[in-house]
């Protein structure tokens, strides 16, 4: 089977002018954009506006992409980013959000039709892991969506967040630890274990 063609590759024909060379382009990166920007902004029109707002980029003339300079996932990640800094700007989105199950996107889990209450208690942890990320300050959040959902590796989120990979490596291990800590809060009702010791604990 012949490998697919890498994204400069596919860039380079969408700059000649090649449709197919767009539509696929479009294809393979438009989910995971759109599930990082609903999940940072809440808002399935936002993240398709977004989204859109992203390809258009790639087809002006001041498009400032340079493979040399990194990848192309890197660089679409950033510009989505930087179109979610606007919005929040514009309208003060950046505090914790419900997605309302617009798109589940990467939080999933098998489900045993056999077994109805693992089904239930599998949903239910899917919802609790959905609240605990979207209540996350923006600068965590937007580290966890993009590197434990959307499995984007270190360098191409530091590359689309402008920041050193220690800030990333950081970030996440600090995003991780508050998402223990809310998750475990949860589990034990409320606010009877403080989020901060349930993340000292998971240490």
């Amino acid at each position: 089977m012949k490998p697919p063609e890498p994204d400069h590759q596919l860039f380079e024909r969408l700059r000649a002018g090649q449709e197919q060379a767009f539509v696929a382009l479009y294809h393979r990166r438009q989910p995971a954009l759109y599930r990082f920007a609903l999940q940072m902004s809440g808002s399935a029109p936002v993240a398709e506006d977004i989204v859109q707002e992203v390809f258009l980029a790639l087809l002006r003339e001041e498009c400032g992409y340079d493979p040399e300079r990194g990848s192309l996932v890197a660089y679409l990640f950033g510009i989505a980013r930087k179109l979610l800094l606007r919005q929040f700007e514009r309208r003060r989105l950046d505090v914790p959000v419900d997605t309302g199950g617009a798109e589940e996107g990467r939080f999933t889990e098998p489900v045993d039709a056999s077994d109805p209450l693992a089904d239930l208690a599998a949903r239910e942890r899917v919802e609790a892991l959905r609240r605990a990320v979207s209540s996350l300050p923006r600068r965590y959040r937007e580290v966890v969506v993009l590197c434990d959902l959307e499995e984007v590796d270190y360098a191409e989120t530091a590359a689309a967040l402008r920041c050193p990979i220690g800030t990333v490596r950081s970030r996440l291990h600090r995003a991780r630890l508050m998402l223990a800590g809310k998750l475990r809060e949860e589990r034990h009702g409320g606010a009877s274990i403080p989020a901060w010791k349930a993340a000292r604990c998971a240490i």
